[in-house]
């Protein structure tokens, strides 16, 4: 048991924790940085509260491995991230020890009110815990949360990761000396007695010893926590185990809201990751030794070329500006922020600023692009549907990671993106088949008067042996004739799929790039249905509200004597895993659909 172990055996047990991690990512892939500085903080936290009654809540949960090692997973730690294996991150369905699943930034502290409020109706004797780094309180949902639990008081911990130094840096060494103070017993005990004798002191004293105390709190970084009204103790070293230990005993014990700031070195243990060395994050399997990955793809992602295009134009054009949500690498924006710090903007963890002020340069005759992943825009529908759409603002979405992403499984897949805005009234969605595509796309987008959203893959494209034809307004491209009356239509990445399992079949189908799912080319389609009665759909996206179902509307709609059977997405949460095993699971490789068809047709 962890809690009957010394402080040294548990020092022991972070080295120990330390090692697993780092020979479990160099393999598989996964978070690396930030969940090597939290080790001490969860050894702490395991040593003082319970995570099989008290709910352990972590805000996105990539820095959750040390939590996974504690509880029983130590043996399986080497599936981390494999088809089948554990997930990346918390994961109830995984173990009891998992109160919520996450993989969104900043949730953790709503979710633990939640609980607070639960456990003070069912009259049990159980504390929250939230683990919330620095980073996630850049999103206004932290602080919507703050402010109930600041109100309520109920017992809630709340554990601030601080492995930027992003609160405490402007405060030096005051603020290291006076937290010493306030975070021992005999501060709290102090200013709790001192809240006591101030009702029953004469009015000027009363007044002295308020001001007194608000002074004090004007020079510490808790001064936004105390004036929520959640009580504050900190910066503490969160790589001193011994400290921790203590200083979440007496947070437990104060039965009230209880902010801990700690502040911890991003990649603790690994000298190669430590410091604020952003590629080291996530990270793809590489060489324990020498730091340097062991796969290197020689073909330019479709992240990389939307970065080359969109800077080649913004170079042209200087009404082009762009923003993205905290990933500034992952969505190719880094080179655009370094060539035009004016003009491209990291917003942090705001999916939902990030639309509304991109809207607001719209109207100001911009050209914005919102440089996003497919799962983030789920965070920010109202904003594209009020800010964006109901004006019909040309904004831009570049959805980046659409359909499997692989490893980061459900909280990550974007499956929806198609669906939901397929929706709202003035958007229009176009998809590029390969790379060449994709320039041309981002070209038309530029200078485009209404909101418009193209998606493209985590990855490389696959290539197609097609000619470019320049993007045009609601138009369809027919690529390949065929004998039998079956059409293959694709959308985005669908059109590789269609074309790899055309080459599968003993017999001919036509091929088409639907190029627009939003608005359709009707009259395209509607010729296409005169020789080709039996469609067959491919898109990376969810089935419910997706391609098939735009096609299988308009023929409902216009009467069409044809049969449409589409291989997206079914109606559920895709698991993590490499994405060829997780196509493979879902029956969605092309040798897989080609026995499907074959099937059909037979």
């Amino acid at each position: 048991m962890i809690k009957d172990k010394t402080v040294k055996e548990l020092e022991t047990l972070c080295s120990d924790i330390r090692e697993k991690i780092l020979t479990t990512v160099s393999k598989n892939g996964g978070h690396l940085s930030s969940t090597l500085g939290a080790v001490e903080l969860i050894v702490a936290m395991h040593s003082v509260f319970d995570s099989a009654k008290d709910p352990f809540i972590f805000d996105v949960s990539h820095q959750a491995y040390a939590h996974k090692l504690l509880t029983d997973r130590w043996d399986s730690f080497d599936s981390l991230r494999q088809f089948g294996g554990l997930s990346g991150y918390t994961k109830p369905s995984e173990s009891s020890h998992d109160y919520f699943i996450a993989g969104h930034s900043s949730t953790s502290i709503s979710l633990a009110v939640g609980s607070a409020k639960a456990i003070k109706l069912k009259g049990e004797d159980r504390t929250p815990v939230a683990f919330i780094g620095d980073g996630a309180l850049s999103a206004g949902m932290v602080y919507e949360a703050l402010n109930e639990l600041g109100d309520l008081k109920l017992p809630v911990v709340i554990v601030l990761n601080d492995n930027e130094m992003s609160i405490s840096k402007p405060i030096g060494a005051v603020s290291n000396y006076l937290s010493h103070v306030l975070s021992g017993k005999f501060y709290q005990k102090f200013k709790n007695t001192t809240k006591s004798l101030l009702e029953h002191l004469p009015e000027s004293a009363s007044y002295m010893a308020k001001r007194f105390e608000e002074s004090i709190k004007l020079i510490t970084p808790g001064i936004l926590f105390e004036e929520l009204g959640i009580e504050y103790i900190g910066p503490v070293d969160g790589h001193d185990v011994e400290s921790l230990i203590e200083t979440f005993k007496l947070a437990k014990d104060m039965k009230k809201p209880v902010l801990v700031h700690a502040q911890t070195i991003k990649g603790k243990g690994y000298t190669k990751a430590e410091g604020s060395l952003e590629h080291w994050h996530g990270v793809g399997k590489f060489d324990l030794e020498t730091g340097e990955p062991l796969s290197k793809s020689s073909t330019p992602s479709a992240t990389k070329i939307f970065s080359r295009k969109l800077l080649e134009l913004a170079k042209e054009d200087e009404k082009i500006v762009g923003v993205t949500a905290a990933m500034p690498s992952g969505t190719g924006l880094r080179e655009l922020m370094d060539e035009f710090p004016e003009r491209f903007w990291d917003v942090a963890i705001a999916e939902q600023h990030a639309v509304t002020s991109m809207a607001s340069m719209a109207k100001e005759g911009f050209k914005p692009f919102v440089a996003i992943y497919s799962t983030f825009l789920q965070r920010a529908y109202d904003q594209v549907v009020h800010d964006s759409c109901i004006l019909n603002l040309p904004v831009k979405f570049a959805i980046d990671r659409a359909g499997i992403v692989g490893e980061d499984g459900e909280t990550h897949q974007g499956a929806f993106d198609i669906s939901f805005l397929r929706a709202v009234p003035n958007m229009t969605l176009v998809a590029p088949r390969d790379a060449k595509m994709l320039e041309k796309v981002v070209e038309f987008s530029k200078d485009f008067p209404h909101p418009i959203a193209f998606r493209y893959p985590r990855g490389s494209f696959v290539e197609l042996p097609f000619e470019e034809s320049d993007i045009e307004f609601a138009k369809s491209q027919l690529l390949k004739g065929g004998e039998s009356e079956v059409a293959f239509i694709g959308y985005g990445t669908g059109v590789a799929t269609a074309y790899q399992i055309a080459n599968e079949l003993d017999f001919d189908v036509a091929l088409v790039d639907l190029v627009f799912v939003k608005p359709l080319d009707k009259e395209f389609l509607k010729n296409l249905a005169k020789r080709y009665k039996r469609w067959y759909v491919f898109s990376d996206s969810a089935k419910m509200g997706g391609v098939g179902s735009a096609l299988m509307e308009f023929v409902f709609e216009c009467e069409l004597d044809v049969k449409v059977k589409t291989f997206e997405y079914e109606d559920k949460f895709i698991e993590h895993g490499n994405t060829t095993l997780v196509k493979e699971s879902l029956g969605l490789l092309p040798k897989q659909l080609a026995k499907k068809v074959e099937k059909y047709e037979s």
